[in-house]
């Protein structure tokens, strides 16, 4: 990746129609070019502040300065004492209906689960409008944290009516194939997806600064027969979360 990258910064700086004066600048836009096209793969190391201000004939201040900027972008990731690595992003196409669990499987990730809760209890006002229960209904309530390997991805509060669920424990980690194997899996869904600022207590639990990019996804699930089976908050990480949707003219 070093001599792709610093040809990739020696076109851009000999380039006439870049008039970016500054060096940080300038090395930002090349090793944002150098994975955009893909010269990289996703997971590979960056080489070092050190290597690069040696190869680039610039400071580590500058380096540093143009790598901070992708990172707070996305586009690379940070690990302590490991070094700067290309962000793997993870495509979610909108057009298919999938568990996250089914979604990282097919990535060749390991899907794995903390509860926080897994309870029955009443249904509120909010979850009997989303969900068209009768007032005093009894619903199931999973909140947890999604993880791929040991990477923390998206927290999750899920709400399913008890009388489709009939005990939360029997969601070990996908809550599809737990519905699945009851014969109540869903078969079309509604989603509103929002960008958000990530608080103190979200940006803790999924490891990224306060205030990072974060995608606020609602969805609720429908049985064929048109009953709610699922109502589902979620909040993922915008550094590695991709949301793809094909569109068509009629």
């Amino acid at each position: 990746m070093e001599t792709t990258l610093s040809k990739e910064y020696r076109r851009i700086c000999r380039d006439p129609a870049n008039h970016q004066p500054l060096a940080y600048l300038r090395l930002r836009q090349a090793i944002r070019n150098v994975v955009q096209q893909h010269d990289v793969e996703p997971g590979h190391a960056l080489p070092s502040e050190r290597d690069l201000a040696l190869v680039l004939k610039l400071s580590r201040v500058t380096v540093r300065k143009a790598i901070a900027g992708l990172v707070e972008e996305g586009l690379l990731t940070q690990r302590h004492g490991a070094g700067t690595f290309i962000a793997e992003r993870i495509v979610k196409p909108m057009s298919r209906l999938t568990s996250f669990t089914e979604d990282l499987r097919e990535r060749g990730l390991r899907p794995r689960s903390e509860f926080f809760e897994r309870v029955i209890g009443e249904v509120t006002p909010e979850e009997s409008m989303a969900m068209n229960l009768s007032p005093g209904s009894l619903v199931v309530r999973l909140h947890r944290l999604r993880y791929g390997q040991d990477e923390p991805l998206a927290i999750e509060r899920s709400v399913v009516p008890a009388s489709v669920l009939p005990d939360p424990m029997l969601v070990r980690d996908s809550l599809y194939e737990a519905l699945e194997q009851l014969g109540c899996r869903p078969r079309r869904a509604l989603q509103r997806l929002r960008a958000v600022s990530l608080n103190a207590q979200q940006a803790r639990l999924l490891h990224v600064a306060v205030g990072s990019a974060g995608l606020n996804i609602e969805r609720r699930s429908f049985l064929d027969d048109g009953r709610v089976v699922e109502f589902t908050t979620s909040w993922y990480r915008g550094d590695i979360y991709d949301f793809v949707a094909e569109l068509h003219t009629d």
